[in-house]
């Protein structure tokens, strides 16, 4: 089996092993124990390194606007949704932890990208939304955000994408909790 850039692929037959940092890895690996099947290294060694060195470059539209990845995620969560969120509601909608919203609610309020409004019947519960300037920025944004992502996979078949999404989209299905937890 081959991946659509013509190279095969692990569980494929033969593979050429030198084509990544992670088969150097998957090699010593394999002469020190050479009974062990390192398939499930090979994904997700290759997932882990694509996240740190796509992390590493840090999305330059992104950081040419001043923001961070982290913060454009809650822009745009507000801006997709349409909505007014609370805090915990974003927190949920960008994968983020309650202390990292409210932080980097206060910088983007602090910058005029979002307001906050207190809630009529609780006043314990604040209402984020976007401001004309948020809204702005993230209209502006994202069309130069999508053409760098675009560059980026463009070593990838439009096929390959395709395959690889609905690979990584299975994957999250499972790693979401639809996996069941594996007994220790």
């Amino acid at each position: 089996m081959t991946a659509a850039n013509g190279r095969p692929i692990a569980g494929g037959g033969a593979r050429d092993i030198a084509a990544d940092t992670v088969a150097a890895v998957v090699r010593q690996w394999q002469a020190v124990h050479p009974d062990l099947d390192t398939g499930p290294m090979e994904v997700i060694g290759r997932i882990n390194r694509c996240a740190a060195l796509l992390q590493q470059a840090e999305d330059a539209p992104l950081r040419h606007a001043g923001l961070t990845r982290s913060e454009f995620d809650l822009l745009g969560a507000l801006r997709r949704t349409g909505l007014e969120l609370t805090p915990g509601e974003l927190a949920r909608e960008t994968f983020s932890s309650g202390a990292a919203v409210t932080k980097r609610l206060k910088q983007l309020t602090e910058r005029g990208l979002v307001e906050r409004r207190g809630d009529t019947r609780d006043r314990r519960v604040a209402h984020v939304r976007l401001t004309d300037a948020g809204r702005d920025l993230v209209d502006g944004i994202l069309p130069e955000q999508l053409s760098y992502e675009t560059t980026v996979l463009s070593g990838l078949a439009g096929t390959g994408q395709r395959e690889l999404a609905a690979l990584l989209g299975d994957l999250l299905v499972q790693l979401e909790g639809r996996l069941p937890a594996p007994r220790v």
